[in-house]
């Protein structure tokens, strides 16, 4: 199950992206939701929030240290928690998602624009940031779940 949502995260990451570069670069923006949501293609050369700008290096081992971790943890220790192991596979695919634009690109290819009219915007992200954050979501409610059940 873990492989199987790796790779179809993997995949949609991919193909969003490659959307992205081949549509996203000819225009500036195209609205989906009037003044919330639309697609704008960015180059994002730092992390989250634009953090580390031009820390590829860095930025590329820190993810592949911390995802080979993962990876290890998942595929040696098979945790039995369905929660877990779900939580970790997104996680996993969303850093090697950005993980390889980094060392294909130099840059992560965002493209998923939240605003509020031209008052509030949220910084761009993509699929592959979905992953890691609800992946990482998953990994609190687990934790939260242990910890009560530990009482």
């Amino acid at each position: 199950m873990e492989f199987i949502i790796i790779v179809l995260g993997l995949i949609l990451d991919r193909i969003t992206k490659i959307w992205a570069l081949n549509v996203l670069t000819k225009t500036t923006e195209i609205p989906i939701i009037k003044d919330f949501f639309s697609f704008s293609y960015l180059e994002n050369r730092g992390a989250a929030f634009g953090i580390l700008q031009n820390k590829l290096i860095f930025l590329s081992l820190v993810t592949l240290i911390i995802t080979g971790g993962v990876v290890f943890y998942l595929f040696k220790y098979k945790p039995t928690s369905k929660i877990l192991r779900i939580s970790l596979a997104l996680i996993i695919s969303g850093a090697i998602g950005n993980l390889i634009d980094r060392i294909w690109y130099k840059y992560v290819v965002d493209f998923i624009m939240l605003h509020y009219k031209d008052v509030y915007y949220f910084p761009t992200f993509n699929v592959a940031d979905m992953l890691v954050v609800i992946g990482t979501m998953l990994l609190v409610i687990y934790m939260i779940k242990e910890d009560n059940d530990g009482k």
